[in-house]
């Protein structure tokens, strides 16, 4: 084969290689998928960060569709006390809402509320498992964004823009920070469900390099498309075949100098390596059985729980960012119910994971972040007597950290007593991002790429960290 190959090498297309070698265009996809590699080609050395970091790694938890603040974290009794009431004429002057008509009433929770831990965090009764870790986490109640329909406030949210094209915060992140895995990429995904309205742009690397991008994992089938070899390759065989790619690669690299080639060349061998790296990895059969049952997964059978524990052995070999996405928060009707539903599903697992990254020193070095894209109204969608749900709310809502360098019991800002406006230290999606950045070590202000002439920054002309966050 190798004397075919030095004859003919140099005459070959490479598409038609490919497909005689046997590889074919969809083993390609594998380079696109790990061009963490490629960072690495270019750089002689990981990037450092612009000040010492308290979070080596961050886990983003993404409840798609918004869940209420006021079912889970912003207790108001005097909501409660006014429920099936108008609601004021003057919180609706000049608002805009998805789906609310003229004379919305108010809608009270059902739910108690209890002050957890040493600190006396407020929390859900729908969130026992939470509560039960309070002092690791802190709350922002006063988040506000700028759009108040899914698709435009997910990608506000992650990229700190309303429109597609921007960086998402995990590409920022590896950006600036490089990636600490050789055996997995630096920013990966986890989805239970559909994939969210905003599309793979919330994990996209807009005008970033594209080796920034996120990479999503699927918990069942191949982990990665793309990842095993095609019937009649063994590893042997794909051996020889990367080898032989990378002779082509490097005929092409000499003729012409183009630095991607050699990156596509050192991506052709991450993916080789991957292809045992990741299979180990999403087995979590082999976890003890406390730990299974303490996150409550179901080994096979695709759901967040299993997400969690696969976020955890992410970040435990060292890869940088993880998202995991979970459907099913977008309660225009029955909240009550529909929530408790959903608390059920994720509340154990998050729990669990906060847990077991204390009990492993993991989680001072891990930050996580927990929210949606924006939340829910203090007026009622539908009938207040046919199970009512509530409609998208964007200028107060609650999202919660821990772990990281996060001083954890910690309530920031409050807001009127039907949790409409904030009226004590409003914060908006640019101030997160700074503080996540922070967190990171990495000066928000400081982290720019220069597109089309202008410098960006994922905080864009604003954010400030908050600093009350802070341990």
């Amino acid at each position: 084969m190798h004397d075919l190959f030095q004859q003919y090498a140099t005459a070959l297309r490479r598409r038609e290689f490919l497909r005689r070698s046997g590889i074919g265009i969809g083993s390609i996809a594998l380079s696109g998928l790990l061009e963490q590699e490629q960072a690495q080609a270019k750089a002689p050395a990981i990037p450092q960060p612009h000040f010492p970091a308290t979070a080596k790694s961050l886990i983003y938890l993404h409840m798609v569709g918004a869940p209420s603040q006021l079912e889970l974290f912003d207790d108001k009794p005097v909501l409660r006390k006014h429920h099936g009431q108008q609601c004021p004429p003057e919180l609706l002057e000049g608002q805009r809402f998805a789906f609310l008509q003229k004379d919305p009433k108010l809608l009270g929770s059902n739910f108690k509320f209890k002050k957890w831990g040493e600190s006396g965090l407020e929390i859900s009764e729908l969130l026992p498992h939470l509560g039960s870790v309070a002092d690791e986490v802190s709350v922002i109640k006063t988040l506000k964004t700028e759009e108040f329909n899914h698709g435009p406030a997910q990608v506000y949210l992650h990229t700190g823009f309303g429109q597609q094209g921007r960086p998402s915060l995990g590409s920022w992140l590896t950006y600036g920070l490089g990636s600490e895995s050789s055996e997995l990429p630096a920013f990966v995904v986890l989805v239970t469900g559909l994939t969210p309205g905003g599309g793979t742009s919330l994990w996209g690397s807009g005008f970033l390099p594209s080796v920034h991008q996120g990479v999503q994992f699927r918990t069942k089938g191949d982990p990665v498309l793309f990842v095993s070899n095609p019937e009649g390759i063994d590893t042997a065989a794909r051996r020889r075949i990367v080898d032989d790619i990378r002779r082509l690669n490097e005929l092409q690299l000499a003729e012409t100098g183009d630095p991607e080639i050699a990156t596509r060349i050192a991506s052709y061998e991450m993916a080789f390596r991957m292809q045992a790296s990741v299979p180990e990895l999403m087995d979590i059969t082999g976890e003890p059985k406390h730990i299974q049952e303490s996150y409550g997964i179901k080994p096979g059978a695709p759901s967040f729980a299993n997400n969690c524990l696969l976020a955890r052995r992410l970040v435990e070999r060292g890869v940088r960012v993880v998202e995991l996405y979970d459907q099913g928060w977008d309660h225009h009707g029955n909240v009550a119910a529909a929530l408790r539903n959903k608390c059920k599903q994720v509340d154990q697992p998050i729990a669990a994971m906060i847990r077991d990254l204390r009990q492993r020193g993991l989680l001072d070095e891990t930050l996580i972040v927990w929210g949606g894209e924006f939340g829910r109204t203090p007026m009622l969608q539908g009938d207040v007597n046919k199970k009512p749900g509530r409609d998208h709310h964007k200028d107060a809502f609650t999202m919660w950290l821990a772990g990281g360098g996060v001083k954890g019991g910690v309530t920031v800002g409050k807001t009127d007593d039907l949790g409409y406006h904030a009226v004590e230290d409003p914060r908006d999606i640019h101030d997160l991002h700074a503080t996540i950045l922070h967190l990171m070590g990495v000066d928000h202000e400081r982290l720019t790429f220069k597109f089309q002439g202008r410098r960006y920054r994922l905080t864009d002309v604003a954010g400030r960290v908050v600093k009350p966050l802070l341990s």
